[in-house]
C-alpha cells in the first residue's frame, strides 16, 4: 500500500497511473491529508472528483455533479423555511454525502435521512426524491429551530437524537458520542465557529492537575473535579 502524507503548503505532483488505477484521499485524526492507492476501508463510500477519473475522495467535493444538481433545491427550500442555505447543505453533506438513494441501518432515507414516520408527518410521499426530501428535511429543521428558540446547536442535536433526548438532558446536547460528533461535523461543514461543547456546563470543560503528597512523595493526578478550596487552592487554569 502506497501512502503519502501532506502536512502543509501547496502540493504539486505528477503521478504515473494506469487507466484502471484509483487514488483515494482523506484526512487523518491530526488533519493531515493522506493520498493512497487503497481505500481507507473496504466499505468506505467514495465520491468522484470533477475533471478526473483517477482521484476519488471520502467526502463530497464541490463542483461534482451530485453537489451541483441539488444546489438549486437547497437554495429554494432553505429560503422557503427561513434557513441559511449553508446549514441545509451541511446537514445533507453529513447525513448522506449528497446520495439521494442513501438509507441508514435504522431506516432513515434520502439526502436528509428522514425516518419514514417523520416523512409521512411532513407530507413527503417519496423520500428518495431529492425535491421532496430536501423540502421535508428543511421544514423539520425549521420546526426544531422554532422549538429550541433558534438555537442551531440544539436543533442539530435534536435532528440526530430526537427532540425528547435534548429535553431529557436539560436543554443541552445529549452526552452521546454520536450526537456530539454529528453536531460538530455539521457546524464545521456549515462554517460555524462555536463548537457544541459551548452548550455544556463550563465545569465539564475544565481539567484540574492535582498534586498530592502520599507517603512523603508527590503524586500527580488529573480530574474534572476541582480540589476543596478549604484545604487546597487552584493556582492556574
Amino acid at each position: 500500500m502506497r501512502v503519502y502524507a501532506v502536512t502543509a503548503g501547496l502540493l504539486l505532483f505528477c503521478l504515473s497511473v494506469s487507466a484502471q488505477a484509483q487514488i483515494y484521499s482523506w484526512r487523518d485524526a491530526t488533519g493531515t491529508l493522506v493520498l493512497s492507492n487503497q481505500q481507507l476501508s473496504p466499505d468506505a463510500k467514495t465520491y468522484a472528483v470533477a475533471a478526473t477519473t483517477v482521484f476519488r475522495a471520502t467526502r463530497p467535493v464541490p463542483g461534482t455533479s451530485d453537489h451541483d444538481r441539488h444546489e438549486p433545491l437547497i437554495q429554494t427550500h432553505a429560503a422557503a423555511n427561513g434557513l441559511p442555505a449553508d446549514l441545509v447543505r451541511a446537514v445533507i453533506q453529513v447525513e448522506s454525502g449528497f446520495d439521494s438513494r442513501a438509507q441508514s441501518p435504522k431506516g432513515a432515507i434520502g439526502l436528509m435521512q428522514l425516518m419514514p414516520a417523520t416523512a409521512v408527518d411532513l407530507g413527503v410521499r417519496d423520500p428518495y426524491d431529492p425535491d421532496q426530501n430536501i423540502r421535508g428535511g428543511s421544514a423539520y429543521l425549521r420546526r426544531l429551530l422554532d422549538r429550541f428558540d433558534g438555537d442551531e446547536t440544539l436543533a442539530l442535536a435534536a435532528y440526530n437524537a430526537g427532540p425528547e433526548a435534548v429535553r431529557r438532558h436539560g436543554g443541552r446536547v445529549p452526552p452521546y458520542e454520536e450526537t456530539q460528533d454529528y453536531v460538530r461535523k455539521v457546524e464545521r461543514a456549515a462554517g460555524r465557529r462555536q463548537p457544541p461543547a459551548a452548550s455544556q456546563p463550563a465545569a465539564a470543560r475544565t481539567i484540574y492537575k492535582i498534586l498530592e503528597i502520599i507517603d512523603g512523595r508527590p503524586v500527580t493526578r488529573y480530574s474534572t473535579e476541582g480540589p476543596a478550596e478549604t484545604t487546597q487552592r487552584v493556582v492556574s487554569r
